[in-house]
């Protein structure tokens, strides 16, 4: 889409505005922006990559009590024994070096997924409903078991015999569909 003022250029700057129910658009360059009073000039370009530095550089929770800032704040530091890269290099350029960095940093990691990600730090992909009828009965297992253990766990064994029941009867649902797709 070009530019709705100079014709000339790529629109990169796509503005809506809504007054008394009316809709008006605006496509413009990032020339005419900043010319039109869309954009001011002192604003630079913000890139992915400085997001993910600048959450990568955020100190996390305070110190405990009884521990000094400064016992706190030295961490030691972290490279990734495959491809030698530092997390303070991963920080910098936003980058993992190879597939070990994942678990070399793991730990800096976790918060800031959690924080990201709304609580969650694992991802397990989608799946078409269409496409993975037995899949979502696998992973709904799976999820049934997690539960099963932590409610054994806390000796909550009446709603661990449901739990069971419900992991049995999908079970036996994975069990007609497999054979009826042989």
């Amino acid at each position: 889409m070009e530019c709705q003022k100079c014709h000339q250029r790529p629109a990169t700057v796509h503005l809506t505005q809504v007054i008394n129910g009316q809709k008006s658009e605006v496509h413009v360059c990032e020339k005419c922006a900043k010319e039109n009073g869309y954009m001011s000039y002192g604003e630079e370009n913000f890139t992915l990559n400085d997001l993910l530095s600048g959450l990568f550089h955020s100190e996390g929770p305070s110190p405990l009590k009884g521990q000094s800032a400064h016992s706190y704040t030295q961490k030691p530091k972290l490279k990734c024994p495959n491809c030698g890269l530092s997390y303070e290099e991963f920080a910098r350029i936003g980058k993992f070096g190879c597939a070990d960095c994942y678990k070399t940093f793991d730990e800096r990691l976790n918060p800031i997924l959690r924080r990201v990600h709304s609580g969650n730090t694992r991802h397990d992909g989608k799946i078409p409903k269409r496409e993975g009828g037995n899949l979502h009965l696998k992973k709904e297992m799976e999820e049934h078991k997690t539960n099963l253990r932590q409610l054994i766990e806390q000796e909550e064994f009446e709603e661990a015999a449901k739990v069971r029941d419900k992991i049995r009867s999908l079970e036996s649902q994975l069990h007609h569909r497999e054979e009826d797709d042989e």
